[in-house]
């Protein structure tokens, strides 16, 4: 059976590798021939961390917003301690109280993975960015442009990420897209795993929630049917899974059975851009959620100037301090990025929510997403607003050149 050795991409059918020793070989009857690959950093925004600050080397790392705010990454050695992303901070100290936690630097976070994603299309034009730190990719036909199948081509990639870049990549090598990503997960940190035609017997015995798209409410819901294990899903055929789950069961007992015909799209188009922030402690003030809320906007305003797009509609999120989320929305009447006209609209949602109730924490979004070429023209009925977009590209000339901090709105200043 074919071999690869993950640490020099040596081929081989031995169990260690004969070139450079190391046991880290993966083997698999179809290693030569599959083409589709997802790519997952590990720990992303802890490992670029690590990587600026080794000294935190061996010691357990969160990046997050304080006490309050979540665990945007968890590296490691802190997820031996039981934290994990997305789990409230103060529960990650109680549970790793030696945790060093860094405040999340995008910026920071951006420029690598851009760097990772150059390295990524020298492999193949077929890229298709799923996050920050993933993306799916096709190989098929790029053997005679590397001199090797893709497995080869991927092990030295990532190889190259460590070296170059000083973070590491876990790798799912597969037929397709849903299995790839399923793969890519199995063997984290520094993975490297394959699945092939054994798929549907491979997931047969997991758990629904392994697949991707499962989240807690439709695991409750096929719970609730009796469908615990995704060979339960496998097991029905078109016109039963549409009987007992509706119109979704089909593709779903399909996506159960190892099966997506879904293509590698470099141009995979931005679906949401959103910002929010959780409070040091509640607010229940309306002027205070306002503050707040006016600095969220011009963060969401620069986010849509930076991708070139518009908002069409507004998407406002407030969760209370009992952590019960409300969220309300509204269409513009025409498409902005401009900060003062999305706080506009998000300022009277805010206003039917702000009824003494503590929130501990807030959001804005854009939705539906828009070209920015649409927005901000204004009408004889709206003559100012072109002018308050020529003032907002003066003022993002003088942030670049001055850092953020050189103008602001008083309505910002606490």
């Amino acid at each position: 059976m074919a071999g690869l050795c993950r640490d020099c991409a040596t081929l081989t059918e031995q169990a260690a590798c004969p070139e450079c020793g190391s046991p880290r070989v993966v083997s698999h009857p179809e290693l030569l021939t599959l083409t589709v690959a997802h790519v997952d950093c590990d720990a992303f925004f802890a490992s670029v961390e690590k990587c600026r600050r080794p000294e935190l080397a061996a010691r357990p790392v969160l990046v997050g917003g304080g006490k309050r705010g979540v665990v945007a990454a968890a590296c490691y050695v802190a997820r031996l301690h039981g934290v994990y992303s997305a789990m409230p901070m103060f529960k990650a100290l109680q549970a790793c109280p030696d945790a060093v936690v860094l405040p999340p630097d995008f910026r920071r976070y951006a420029a690598v993975a851009r760097q990772i994603r150059a390295l990524m299309q020298r492999l193949t034009p077929l890229v298709q960015p799923l996050s920050i730190d993933e993306a799916v990719l096709e190989l098929a036909g790029t053997e005679a442009l590397h001199g090797a199948c893709p497995a080869v081509v991927l092990a030295r990639f990532a190889r190259q990420v460590e070296q170059e870049v000083g973070v590491t990549v876990s790798i799912g090598l597969a037929r397709n897209r849903l299995l790839a990503k399923i793969a890519a997960g199995r063997d984290k940190p520094r993975g490297f795993a394959v699945i092939g035609a054994e798929a549907a017997a491979l997931l047969a015995p997991e758990p629904v929630r392994l697949l991707p798209g499962v989240g807690p409410a439709l695991a409750r819901r096929l719970a609730g049917r009796g469908i615990l294990r995704l060979g339960q899903l496998q097991a029905l055929d078109d016109s039963a899974a549409r009987r007992r789950l509706g119109e979704d069961g089909p593709a779903l007992a399909r996506r159960a059975r190892g099966e997506d015909d879904r293509p590698v799209t470099p141009d995979h188009p931005t679906k949401s851009i959103s910002a929010e922030t959780t409070f040091n402690t509640d607010l229940t003030a309306t002027r205070d959620l306002e503050r707040q809320l006016w600095r969220l906007c011009e963060k969401l305003g620069r986010r849509l100037r930076e991708q070139a797009l518009a908002a069409g509609g507004v998407v406002l999120k407030l969760k209370t301090a009992r952590f019960a989320t409300r969220t309300r929305a509204a269409r513009l009447a025409a498409p902005t990025l401009l900060p003062e006209l999305l706080f506009a609209a998000a300022r009277g949602l805010l206003a039917r929510e702000a009824d003494g109730t503590a929130y501990r924490l807030i959001g804005i979004g854009a939705s539906p997403l828009l070209a920015a070429a649409l927005a901000d023209h204004g009408d004889l009925a709206d003559p100012q607003t072109p002018r308050r977009a020529a003032a907002q590209s003066a003022v993002d000339a003088l942030r670049r050149r001055y850092g953020d901090a050189v103008i602001a709105r008083g309505r910002g200043l606490a």
